[in-house]
């Protein structure tokens, strides 16, 4: 009887000591996620354009101050310890979205991610990370851009959604082409994510049965 409640003091010993550690075991640190890297870089650099007394072809006051802006926001979600992004289909079809790999321990800086499904109406739940939206060969789609300067989009696309940023993606009721506004994302070129992008049509998305975990209600 003696030796049943000395192994069970250490066994609970044991299991103190692992959850005290994991407790007070250093989050990781979003000074190394290669976007906050990126986002810094950017935000000097267009603070220096700001602050320059030659004005820079191109760039209007107010176009350098809304980017700048929207920076500043995606900068503080980096430092408060946001580590998702969050998408919601109004489009009427279903998306193919990228998000992390299931059952795997993924640090907030990961470059892997898969592709899942989101239904339309539905949105992707809490901290769950939607790293991003892959538009099929056949559609079309409009960043809404400021003053009007809108930047199409052709099918086959990657669209990077970034930390702390809620994506909520819709179609224009006259056109049927998918609208969003730019800020917190970012339009890959070829090469530049290592994720599959499957070169396939929006009739294949939508016989595909939704698969991204949503938020309820």
């Amino acid at each position: 009887m003696k030796n049943l409640k000395y192994i069970l003091m250490v066994t609970i010993l044991c299991i103190s000591l692992l959850f005290s550690q994991s407790a007070l075991a250093d989050p990781p640190s979003y000074d190394q996620n290669p976007d906050y890297i990126s986002l810094n870089k950017e935000l000097t650099e267009l603070e220096n354009v700001k602050n320059s007394p030659t004005p820079v072809e191109g760039y209007t006051p107010e176009q350098i101050n809304k980017r700048i802006s929207e920076l500043q926001l995606r900068k503080i979600a980096f430092e408060s310890g946001i580590d998702w992004g969050q998408c919601i289909n109004n489009t009427g079809k279903t998306l193919a979205i990228y998000g992390p790999e299931p059952n795997l321990d993924e640090d907030e800086y990961s470059t892997g991610a898969i592709l899942y499904f989101l239904g339309d109406g539905q949105g992707t739940k809490n901290k769950w990370n939607c790293k991003g939206v892959y538009l099929p060969t056949d559609v079309q789609a409009v960043v809404l851009g400021a003053n009007g300067e809108n930047q199409q989009l052709t099918g086959n696309t990657v669209i990077k959604v970034f930390n702390g940023t809620k994506l909520v993606l819709k179609s224009n009721p006259d056109t049927g082409i998918i609208e969003f506004n730019p800020s917190g994302i970012y339009v890959t070129k070829p090469g530049e994510v290592n994720w599959f992008i499957p070169n396939i049509s929006q009739a294949i998305v939508d016989s595909k049965v939704s698969n991204a975990p949503v938020k309820k209600g």
